[in-house]
């Protein structure tokens, strides 16, 4: 595992006690639907890790970032605040 994806999450796992892959964490913040069902994961990756290390793993995973971009406007509709990739263009 690369050192992005460990950063990445071991901030996002251990608030929550979870225990997502890297694939896993990539599915959730490349489906639209997480912010539906407002995932503690997904939303941690947009408002807990930095946004340089944000860029460094949706480049690694293969995310597309506008898909990841209009998620986090979703997730910062969601929690009244500007989350920092939601403010990318």
């Amino acid at each position: 595992m690369s050192s992005v994806a460990v950063r990445v999450l071991s901030t996002v796992n251990a608030p929550y006690g979870t225990a997502l892959s890297a694939e896993q964490l990539a599915a959730r913040i490349a489906d639209p639907i997480s912010a539906d069902h407002f995932d503690p994961s997904a939303f941690s990756f947009f408002s807990e890790v930095d946004e340089e290390l944000q860029h460094a793993f949706l480049h690694e995973m293969h995310i597309d970032a506008s898909i990841a971009i209009d998620l986090a406007k979703r997730f910062s509709a969601l929690a009244g605040y500007n989350l920092p990739l939601a403010k990318a263009a």
